[in-house]
């Protein structure tokens, strides 16, 4: 008898937050991420949702530390979302609390009451993208671009935005002209914005976007971008099935990833979790482009692990 796959977790979101205009460091995006999959539509006011460290660990495969959650959920309480229509601009933020139980390695999140019909009325108008793809991505642009693009999958191509809007949905540009503009030269916008993100989205996750820059005049004013799904070539991060599962999954993964096909290896490295959380942490610095290993990363890494 065949096991079936688990089905891969989807956040929705509302599109009003996903348009919104705020700032997050990929920390922050990892920890919203694996809230929103925890928020439930049948939810009451004043639900604590917990998150385990040790989980948000294990599925994203990250080193995190004590000080980075304070930060990360000190700056979330302070995020702030700037949500506009026709008839009114709504200033508001995530979280209304976050409490840390001691010794359990624990954090309780309270979603503020004015942003959970956002995240929770999905009726008529939300944004749902893979979890394990959002988790896979680095670059905080790509991170936010995954979600916009995930927004107009359905129809094969966005909206064209300004480029000035774009921007300052990226916090790149203050819309009041009080802070200075980041990346004004559009090929310096192109390369560690743009291209960036459409590089690591194709690679990481179920979606293949492009983008076209539209002149007007001499200069280039907007940006549409077109997307495409695909098959990721991640497996899918199981939230339904216990922590270690999830785990050993992703770590097997990533081995899968790098080119070590030997079982006996493969069960060495999963069954010493120093050897696991060493591999973990290893293909983060990979990815981030703090080591260096073009040509043989599976070599590189089993000489960091001791194992050759």
């Amino acid at each position: 008898m065949t096991t079936p796959k688990p089905a891969s977790v989807e956040i929705r979101q509302h599109n009003a937050i996903t348009t919104a205009r705020y700032e997050m460091t990929a920390c922050e995006m990892d920890i919203v991420f694996y809230l929103l999959s925890l928020i439930k539509k049948e939810d009451e006011r004043g639900v604590m949702y917990q998150v385990k460290v040790r989980d948000l660990m294990a599925i994203t495969g990250r080193e995190w530390h004590y000080n980075q959650f304070l930060e990360a959920t000190s700056n979330l309480r302070s995020r702030e979302y700037i949500i506009e229509d026709e008839k009114r601009v709504l200033q508001v933020g995530l979280l209304a609390s976050a409490e840390y139980i001691k010794g359990e390695g624990v954090i309780e999140l309270e979603v503020s009451e004015k942003v959970r019909p956002y995240l929770i009325d999905l009726k008529n108008n939300f944004t749902s993208f893979r979890l394990h793809a959002a988790f896979s991505l680095t670059s905080k642009y790509a991170k936010r671009i995954y979600q916009i693009a995930s927004q107009w999958k359905d129809i094969g191509e966005s909206k064209t935005f300004s480029i000035h809007d774009l921007k300052v949905m990226l916090m790149l540009k203050d819309p009041k002209g009080k802070d200075p503009e980041q990346y004004t030269k559009l090929s310096m916008f192109k390369k560690f914005v743009l291209d960036t993100a459409v590089n690591q989205i194709n690679a990481h996750t179920d979606l293949k976007i492009s983008y076209e820059l539209i002149k007007k005049g001499r200069s280039y004013q907007s940006i549409r971008f077109y997307i495409n799904t695909q098959a990721p070539d991640q497996l899918p991060l199981p939230f339904d099935q216990p922590v270690e599962n999830a785990r050993h999954q992703h770590a097997r993964q990533i081995l899968d990833d790098l080119g070590i096909k030997d079982a006996k290896l493969i069960q060495q490295i999963l069954s010493d979790e120093k050897l696991t959380d060493g591999m973990f942490k290893f293909n983060y610095e990979l990815k981030t482009g703090r080591t260096k290993a073009s040509k043989n990363p599976a070599g590189l890494l089993l000489k960091v692990l001791g194992l050759r």
